[in-house]
């Protein structure tokens, strides 16, 4: 029989669900001593589990998860197909990165979203682990095809914290603040919002000034089909 180092005793003690107990007090005192304030939390309580949507803290009291990890759990916590999923996808291998080697699932999936998508041409998927990283794919993907290298993009959009996230989002405070400079040929127009008192004949004045202003619209890549404006639009910009 052998006997466990410290290190081990404090990494076993990490995986015991009972250490990760206590007082969301004594938690919101740990997080701010060992991590920074630039990763910034909604939240002062600490989740210990959920179900479809609700979650309770460590202290037992139950919510309503509005938040929904940022709107991404669609089908709630621990539903059981998914759980089901996982846990066939653990017995298999955990990962090895696609770029290395391949595995069917990730093939079968952009298969089935390309079916799925609508049109009636040919069509590719790729995954990323991020929104901001799908989203600088995207544009790197656009100027590429396109050769054009301007982007506009929306007032008060968000769109990740990354560099070029944070070059298209269209909000200064809190993401952009301190950080320049950024990426160029990043523009933003406004976005017809009639909770914040935009009309859409505001927006489409606010681009005719921003083709008039700052870019050649030639520079601006073609939009998508499905999206693209229609000729009234068009007549107007």
């Amino acid at each position: 029989m052998t006997q466990a180092t410290s290190s081990q005793t404090e990494y076993n003690q990490s995986l015991d669900p009972a250490y990760l107990t206590g007082s969301n007090e004594k938690w919101l005192q740990r997080k701010d001593a060992a991590t920074p304030r630039g990763v910034s939390v909604l939240s002062d309580f600490f989740a210990a589990r959920g179900e479809n949507a609700e979650l309770w803290d460590i202290q037992g009291r139950r919510y309503i998860d509005f938040g929904s990890g940022i709107a991404v759990l669609n089908t709630g916590h621990r539903h059981p197909r998914v759980l089901a999923a996982v846990r066939a996808q653990l017995d298999q291998f955990m990962h090895t990165a696609y770029q290395v080697v391949p595995y069917p699932s990730y093939v079968a999936l952009a298969e089935k979203i390309n079916r799925r998508a609508p049109g009636d041409w040919s069509k590719k998927t790729a995954f990323f682990s991020t929104g901001a990283e799908a989203v600088e794919n995207a544009i790197k993907v656009a100027r590429v095809a396109t050769g054009r290298s301007g982007v506009v993009a929306f007032d008060g959009a968000f769109h990740g914290r990354t560099y070029f996230g944070m070059a298209l989002t269209g909000k200064v405070s809190p993401y952009k603040a301190g950080f320049g400079p950024f990426p160029g040929d990043v523009f933003h127009a406004p976005f017809p919002n009639q909770l914040h008192g935009v009309t859409v004949d505001q927006a489409l004045d606010g681009v005719r000034r921003l083709f008039k202003a700052d870019i050649d619209p030639g520079r601006i890549r073609e939009r998508d089909p499905l999206l693209a404006p229609t000729d009234h639009t068009r007549q107007r910009l």
